[in-house]
């Protein structure tokens, strides 16, 4: 599923074209996303104008005059803009259409992903008790390092918890923790202080290059410029199980934690 890389680079990538416009209507084609997409949605929105596009964790905030539009990409949605009056395809859900002759589309096969609308979005239920932005000062190893006390989880599941730090994923917690040489099954509060503090780097710094590379390309995902991403061509050891370590030629191992494959080094982890 796309992931906060994933998000942040669709977001830049449509922010441009839609910061100022006006919104002339809302086309919704199908309203059975993960929550049902608001009746009133076109009436709510049409004839606003765009002030903003923020990000918060994996959600979309499309700020109006009065209102957002909160929306999540699920498991393989995507928006990208195209030419008014383009036929929609198969899957292609929602056209918010602009005055500027633009329009941005949601795409969602799988419809896991939401649309919703709310006056208050940093109070809503869906984001009302998420943890820090990772790239942020709010989030840190020492953060980490608290929480962590007393918790017999592994330590993959423990970072990828929203109420923890939000949008590390299944991928770029994998990248992290072999970055900071870190076994994802070992239990989260016996780590130390110090390797927390590296290991908050490291979720730092595999984001940002992950964000400035556009995202990862794993099936579904294309970015709001319709352009994809090529952090995937970095990937030390997400979905390279059984393949050669990159640092020292020892087979990658792979197991479940938290339902999710996770796979590590046995020598360089620990």
């Amino acid at each position: 599923m796309p992931e906060l890389p994933e998000v942040e680079t669709t977001r830049r990538g449509i922010a441009p074209h839609l910061v100022g416009q006006r919104v002339s209507r809302v086309v919704v084609r199908d309203r059975r996303l993960r929550w049902p997409i608001p009746e009133d949605l076109d009436v709510r929105l049409s004839g606003q104008r765009i002030v903003s596009v923020e990000r918060r964790a994996k959600y979309l905030l499309i700020n109006a005059e009065i209102g957002t539009l909160i929306s999540h990409l699920g498991m393989s949605g995507n928006l990208r803009l195209v030419e008014l009056g383009l036929p929609a395809a198969k899957h292609e859900h929602v056209d918010i259409e602009l005055e500027s002759g633009l329009m941005l589309r949601y795409t969602d096969p799988r419809r896991f992903g939401a649309m919703l609308w709310s006056l208050d979005p940093l109070n809503h239920e869906l984001l009302l008790r998420l943890g820090p932005e990772p790239l942020t000062d709010l989030f840190d190893g020492e953060r980490l390092f608290q929480l962590s006390r007393g918790r017999s989880m592994a330590v993959k599941p423990f970072i990828m918890d929203n109420a923890v730090v939000v949008g590390v994923g299944n991928i770029y917690a994998t990248e992290a923790l072999f970055a900071a040489g870190i076994d994802p099954r070992r239990e989260a509060g016996g780590i130390s202080r110090a390797r927390y503090l590296k290991l908050a780097i490291e979720i730092k710094r595999v984001l940002a290059a992950a964000i400035e590379q556009g995202g990862t390309t794993l099936r579904d995902f294309i970015g709001g410029d319709g352009q994809p991403g090529y952090f995937q061509q970095e990937l030390f050891v997400y979905g390279r199980g059984g393949m050669p370590c990159k640092l020292c030629g020892t087979a990658l191992r792979e197991v479940k934690l938290g339902q999710r494959a996770s796979v590590f080094c046995p020598r360089c982890q620990r």
